[in-house]
């Protein structure tokens, strides 16, 4: 079944940082340490402070039979800040269509390439959706340094 797009509602707050927090500690736990791990996906985020986050910015979530099970967001510029799977729903179009929507809203918004912070996990995935890496970084989260990716796409295909 392909999931369902859509914005993310005040009412998706909790699903969604359920999603954020089980992809990370679960399906990034391959490529990260417990130390990392848990400055990532740390239990001091609050619900209401990451719900308030999501509505103000430009979330979307995946649903598949009404549950929550991915959820991404971009802004004008396009930037990807996040873009997390349930892990029990990897490798079933949820990510793609996530990918999908993004590149339609960041067009829409007037972006004409899209940028990400890509996880060592999330690398492949946007590697075969035709982003390349163009810095390797080392961001600081809660004192632990963690691996990532800028990567970039043009948008150029959305134009004709």
């Amino acid at each position: 079944m392909l999931p369902v797009i859509r914005r993310h509602r005040a009412t998706d707050g909790a699903a969604s940082l359920e999603v954020f927090l089980a992809a990370i500690r679960t399906t990034a736990a391959a490529d990260y340490s417990a130390e990392q791990i848990q400055a990532w996906a740390s239990p001091d985020i609050g619900v209401e402070a990451w719900t308030a986050k999501r509505m103000v910015g430009n979330t979307a979530v995946a649903s598949i039979e009404g549950v929550v099970v991915g959820f991404a967001d971009v802004d004008h510029e396009g930037y990807i800040d996040m873009l997390f799977v349930h892990p029990s729903s990897g490798r079933r179009g949820v990510a793609a269509a996530l990918l999908a929507w993004i590149e339609t809203e960041a067009a829409r918004l007037g972006a004409t390439s899209l940028l990400t912070h890509a996880s060592i996990t999330a690398r492949p995935f946007f590697g075969s959706n035709g982003f390349v890496v163009v810095e390797e970084r080392q961001p600081i989260i809660r004192g632990v340094a963690l691996q990532n990716y800028a990567m970039r796409r043009s948008l150029w295909h959305l134009a004709t």
